[in-house]
């Protein structure tokens, strides 16, 4: 279990992570810097969501944690984990078709709503990570 006791933090090699699922209290941090964004993060075991610059990147219900959140403009990639199984929604580009890949397995083909909202669910055992990849086609 790694969940990021500061809420959010710049790793070593240049990502960030975020989200602690173990907390019973909503805690949120707001102005965190990275790479010319500011970003604000809520957390706690019911939710986790992420926002850059106002706008909606990540949220998971209930709450997990984050590791290596690699945003692109064809996609992102990161790593999460949680207590049980989440339901997690990231905006990507509006109406595009993108390829999720959880845990090396494709989990197909989906397409974005007007807003790029894009939900999926990820199946996690007792604080299991998860690696997810989504890409645009």
């Amino acid at each position: 279990m790694s969940v990021v006791k500061e809420l959010i933090r710049t790793e070593e090699n240049g990502k960030i992570s975020f989200g602690n699922y173990e907390l019973a209290q909503k805690s949120k941090l707001s102005d965190f810097e990275y790479d010319g964004d500011m970003y604000k993060v809520k957390t706690y075991n019911e939710i986790t969501k992420l926002e850059r610059n106002g706008m909606f990147v990540y949220e998971s219900v209930p709450g997990t944690t984050v590791l290596n959140l690699d945003t692109r403009e064809d996609g992102m990639s990161f790593i999460v984990e949680g207590p049980k199984d989440a339901q997690i929604t990231v905006e990507v580009e509006e109406d595009a078709e993108y390829k999720v890949t959880i845990d090396g397995e494709e989990a197909g083909q989906m397409k974005t709503n007007l807003g790029g909202k894009l939900s999926f669910s990820v199946e996690l055992e007792q604080a299991e990570q998860v690696s997810v990849c989504i890409e645009k086609v």
